[in-house]
């Protein structure tokens, strides 16, 4: 016997109660389905993930498949390729938020938030050991007096050992450069970027109003920042909210540096290297040049293409939140990354954010045969300083 279709019910109040956290973003959606086969979840497993289908319950006004709305890792390759332009992260993030409002989640997501409003992190680390990464740098407290630019470093650089190690090459890194920066230290406030990601945008616009008023009350008014995704913030989601911050990535910054001649790099042995673009640097914020720039003044240093790359670039897998929930083995985006990085023919993969050298290191570690070092466009900057 064959069954028939299956009905449901339209619920008018949450398409309305969508419809004003998304500012209608899901509307021009036609169905076309580009974004379901531009994702990147098309090639780690079979099933894929149906981001049509995201949409288009979403204009229905219906809230189903949980455990779908947090497979986005808002790598923003579907926004790239919409022919609308529909902001499909924008509508995930407010399906994810009503998930949030009706107590419906995931449940390994709210110590996330609770590690963000008791600790100022999202990684469950004491407030205490936010500059434990700076131990005998000699840092100076920002004083808008004394220093242009204020360091930011992040939450992930500041507890995440391995992305510590980005943060000291950064401070080398301006140092040589003759930069004036201080740091916040202690008083270094999350940017919030994770909350917003997993869909709680009003804790979010509660955090950033309180990193823009210690922002404020310490004089800032240009950050560096070491990673996109703070950088993301900053740039994007805080002006919003009355932020008037002058912000740069750490790529952009030490790219300048070259150009004005504060920066240079003495020649070592010759080696090939391939560069990662990071999703939230390039389909983010269209910064696909100073990266490569700064990894083409290094004498002696081959960059060979990482394909895809640009805004066709695969992603790790570590955005929109992922990185706090698990993801099988043989679906992970940094296994199928690393592949890419082997069979371009370098020696060593480099990208520009710390959440990509995590996911791509852990690849690195479980994959048979890969052996290639992982490091940071700032680490190959610091390796090779004319006063090193």
């Amino acid at each position: 016997m064959t069954e028939g279709p299956t009905a449901f019910t339209l619920d008018d109040s949450m398409c309305q109660e969508l419809l004003e956290l998304t500012n209608g973003a899901a509307a021009p959606c036609f169905q076309c389905g580009v974004c379901t086969a531009i994702c990147p979840w098309g090639v780690a497993r079979e099933q894929g993930f149906s981001v049509r289908g995201v949409l288009r319950a979403a204009q229905l006004g219906q809230l189903h498949e949980l455990e779908s709305l947090w497979l986005c890792s808002a790598c923003l390759q579907c926004e790239a390729s919409c022919p609308r332009g529909v902001e499909i992260s924008e509508v995930i993030r407010g399906l994810r938020y009503l998930l949030w409002r009706r107590r419906v989640h995931l449940h390994s997501l709210p110590s996330v938030l609770w590690s963000c409003y008791w600790n100022n992190n999202p990684l469950g680390q004491p407030p205490s050991a936010r500059m434990d990464w700076a131990a005998g740098l000699d840092l100076p407290d920002f004083d808008p007096a004394q220093h242009e630019w204020l360091l930011y470093v992040g939450c992930t650089s500041s507890y995440d050992r391995r992305a510590q190690e980005v943060a000291r090459a950064a401070v080398r890194v301006l140092r040589a450069g003759q930069v004036s920066f201080g740091v916040l230290g202690l008083n270094e406030p999350c940017c919030g970027e994770s909350v917003l990601r997993l869909g709680h945008r009003p804790f979010f616009e509660d955090m950033a109003r309180q990193a823009l008023s210690t922002f404020d009350v310490h004089g800032v008014q240009r950050i560096v920042a070491l990673s996109p995704h703070c950088y993301d913030m900053f740039a994007h989601e805080y002006p919003a909210l009355g932020g008037n911050l002058q912000v740069q990535h750490i790529t952009t910054f030490v790219a300048d540096l070259i150009d004005k001649g504060q920066l240079s790099f003495k020649t070592g042995d010759p080696i090939r290297v391939t560069y990662h673009d990071p999703c939230l640097l390039g389909r983010g914020s269209g910064e696909y040049q100073a990266p490569r720039d700064i990894l083409n003044s290094v004498p002696n240093l081959e960059l060979l293409a990482l394909m895809p790359e640009g805004e066709d670039a695969l992603c790790c897998g570590g955005g929109g939140g992922r990185m706090y929930l698990e993801t099988p083995p043989g679906e992970r985006f940094g296994d199928l990354r690393v592949q890419q990085a082997q069979a371009s023919g370098a020696e060593m993969l480099v990208t520009a954010c710390p959440l990509c050298i995590s996911c791509l290191e852990d690849s690195m570690k479980v994959l048979a045969g890969a052996q290639m070092p992982v490091l940071d466009v700032v680490e190959i900057a610091a390796r090779y300083l004319e006063k090193a």
